[in-house]
């Protein structure tokens, strides 16, 4: 981890706040994890739009329990209280739509980004951001908290695995967090309000037309030492991938997955 924070400068609230009017931002200086705060905030009855970004997050966690630790003021790691009111058929929609939200947002900044299914935002075909859902009963109803990770200033020697990037290691260049943070909110914000209007009919169009893993040959590493290959043809209403194999077509969703490889990686 760097000792020159100077290089690294804080969030700034008052922007967070004037630019992002639709979020109530809160930044927080650590935290072991911004989900673990946002859960406990969503039972204590927190209203929809709270978010609590950690300038330095020590053990956050992503899918199938991995946990990472970011270094200060080097990325982006906040969660999200959203309160969909939406049939609970529909919220296997979430994570994909914040993956669309956040490679839409690194896009408008400069980086062309894409997804890979789910969720995983690439740069390059590697991963600069990941994001974990978790649904969390309140005493109004279900609430998700949707935590986000983006590698901003992150080094080379600083990332957990090398098939990671950041933002500055992809381009050479600088960003400004803040920045950053009111564009990707404002992403979350219209994706969100497209799919509580619509449902999956207005996102799958524009999620199929981000997500990487469509239209190549994949590995899908299923529980139980399973494996499917075939060809990623879309995804279905649900939000499931859609896999073209030699038995014909399967679907699986990302609960039931434990990685998606592209055969040409």
């Amino acid at each position: 981890m760097t000792d020159d924070l100077a290089a690294r400068p804080p969030l700034d609230s008052r922007r967070l706040a004037d630019g992002a009017p639709d979020f109530d931002v809160e930044v927080v200086p650590e935290a072991a994890s911004t989900n673990a705060i946002l859960a406990d905030r969503a039972r204590e009855g927190a209203a929809e739009g709270l978010v609590v970004v950690a300038e330095h997050q020590t053990a956050g966690r992503g899918r199938l329990d991995r946990t990472w630790e970011t270094p200060a003021r080097a990325a982006l790691t906040f969660s999200v209280l959203l309160r969909p009111t939406v049939v609970v058929a529909e919220w296997p929609w979430l994570p994909l739509l914040t993956g669309l939200a956040v490679s839409a947002a690194v896009t408008a900044a400069g980086v062309e980004a894409g997804l890979k299914w789910p969720n995983d935002v690439l740069v390059d075909d590697l991963k600069v951001a990941g994001i974990l859902l978790e649904r969390v009963e309140t005493p109004t109803g279900a609430a998700a908290v949707v935590g986000i990770g983006l590698n901003v200033s992150t080094t080379a020697d600083e990332l957990p695995v090398d098939t990671a990037t950041s933002l500055a290691l992809a381009t050479g260049g600088t960003f400004d967090r803040t920045e950053l943070l009111v564009g990707l909110l404002g992403q979350l914000r219209q994706q969100y309000d497209a799919w509580q209007a619509a449902g999956s009919t207005v996102l799958r169009p524009a999620y199929e037309a981000a997500c990487v893993t469509v239209g190549r040959d994949v590995r899908v590493d299923l529980p139980g030492g399973r494996t499917l290959t075939g060809r990623a043809t879309g995804v279905d209403d649900a939000g499931r991938l859609v896999v073209a194999g030699a038995d014909g077509e399967t679907t699986v969703g990302a609960g039931d997955v434990i990685h998606v490889r592209a055969l040409d990686q």
